[in-house]
């Protein structure tokens, strides 16, 4: 039975039609991102009830989570691509100890950063742009979120590595689990056990944990096609070599992300309280659509990197171009949703907070239109890491929130006040789809060279 569960993923990477492999793996993990992007909403709501300083000091702390997480990120990431492209070779072996080193990897550099930024977390909130009404909130949320990302460490690698196999179900059921608990748990603890902040940084705490025994009992029960033994842990040259070449731009990408987060927060320092809590808000609600495309995503790069070491040049192609064509649908249609509901969805956070309505409803709204480019640019900048292509993967993964973003948020609010925080990321937005459309042509002339001598 458990060879059959094994066989039926593998056809869904090699053989199976485009559209179903891309339903049967990305959709699980959309809809188990979806509603984790959901719970950081539902937590965003409930803090956002206890006024702007306990709201902007989450949006404090979310930057630093996101370095962490970033590290499980580097060896999920960088070792689902290597997966992917090891089973379409067959070799099972390299890929049982790439699995378990990629894991165990992560946990021990996880938890180094973890006990660092925990002796360190006044200066670091300093630094990430925490005003002195905000600091007290953000010392207590972050105390306990920054320990508590070690159980995320441990599922953002299994969630890479799990989907690197086929078995999307898993992670959504991971997902699912820490979200729908999470929901659950934040009104409880923030207002029945009236723990404010804390309470908010306990619950998250504790629906992390339940995901993590998820994949626990899905490796226990041997359901995965890697085994993660403790023997399999072997750090070679080659094995580092090929997780880094893309664990690292992704590491890189996530860096950029909370960077971007906390020249943001800091641009906006001088606003006061309520600008920062506004741009949390506007980065949360984003953040469903852009998780929506990579939870998708996550099922069209295994799919791709097999069909890349398998030869089936065509295959590629055909999830190329499916892959553009819905996250582009869905893109379009969430960013108008964002742009013509703006104000109605930041009032939901600002808790009749006229300042907090009024910058976010801006900024939502151009949001939303530069939102309809994304699709696009995340299916080639995710390709490019599917098929090893660490360099063009880095440049085009790196434009989003950093190559163009950094010198826009840096730049435009020095001429351009307050208006120039609020409209960096569109700029941004605009800049990296025209830098995709150049190297998308490139790479399809690439591919075209290539199909007849090597197939």
């Amino acid at each position: 039975m458990e060879m059959n569960g094994r066989n039926n993923k593998m056809d869904l990477l090699g053989s199976a039609p485009i559209p179903k492999a891309l339903m049967a793996l990305g959709v699980p993990i959309m809809i188990g991102m979806l509603i984790n992007a959901l719970y950081n909403l539902v937590d965003t709501y409930f803090v956002g009830g206890l006024g702007e300083s306990p709201m902007g000091a989450i949006s404090i702390v979310f930057p630093l989570g996101q370095i962490v997480v970033g590290l499980g990120l580097m060896f999920g990431n960088g070792a689902a691509s290597y997966l992917s492209r090891l089973l379409g070779q067959g070799d099972r072996d390299t890929a049982n100890r790439v699995a378990s080193t990629a894991l165990y990897s992560s946990v021990i550099m996880g938890g180094i950063l973890i006990i660092f930024a925990a002796i360190f977390l006044k200066p670091l909130l300093i630094l990430l742009g925490a005003t002195d009404t905000i600091m007290p909130y953000a010392l207590i949320y972050g105390r306990i979120y920054v320990i508590s990302c070690i159980f995320n460490v441990c599922n953002v690698t299994m969630n890479n590595i799990v989907a690197s196999e086929g078995a999307a179900k898993t992670t959504m059921c991971a997902l699912l689990s820490g979200a729908v608990l999470n929901i659950g748990l934040d009104p409880i603890f923030i207002y029945v056990l009236d723990m404010g902040v804390g309470g908010a940084a306990i619950a998250t705490a504790i629906s992390q944990f339940v995901s993590t025994l998820v994949y626990l009992t899905y490796v226990l029960h041997k359901k995965s096609a890697f085994t993660f033994s403790i023997q399999e842990f072997q750090p070679s040259k080659q094995i580092y070599t090929e997780i880094l070449k893309i664990g690292i731009p992704t590491l890189i990408f996530q860096l950029l992300t909370s960077l971007s987060i906390a020249l943001i927060n800091r641009a906006a320092n001088g606003y006061g309280d309520a600008v920062i809590a506004s741009m949390g808000a506007v980065t949360r609600v984003t953040s469903i659509g852009t998780l929506v495309v990579f939870g998708f995503l996550k099922g069209f790069q295994p799919i791709a990197g097999f069909a890349y070491g398998a030869k089936k040049f065509d295959r590629l192609q055909e999830a190329i171009k499916t892959s553009v064509l819905w996250s582009s649908v869905f893109c379009v249609a969430a960013g108008l949703l964002m742009a013509f509901f703006s104000r109605q969805i930041i009032s939901q956070f600002a808790n009749g907070n006229r300042e907090m309505i009024s910058t976010g409803q801006k900024a939502l709204f151009a949001n939303g239109f530069s939102f309809s480019l994304f699709g696009f640019y995340t299916v080639y900048s995710s390709l490019f890491l599917a098929l090893g292509k660490s360099t063009k993967g880095f440049v085009l993964g790196a434009c989003r929130q950093g190559i163009c973003f950094i010198p826009v948020i840096l730049m435009l609010p020095k001429f351009w006040g307050i208006n120039g925080i609020l409209y960096a990321q569109p700029i941004a937005d605009i800049f990296s789809a025209v830098i995709t459309v150049f190297m998308a042509i490139q790479f399809h002339r690439e591919l075209h060279a290539t199909v007849p001598v090597m197939s």
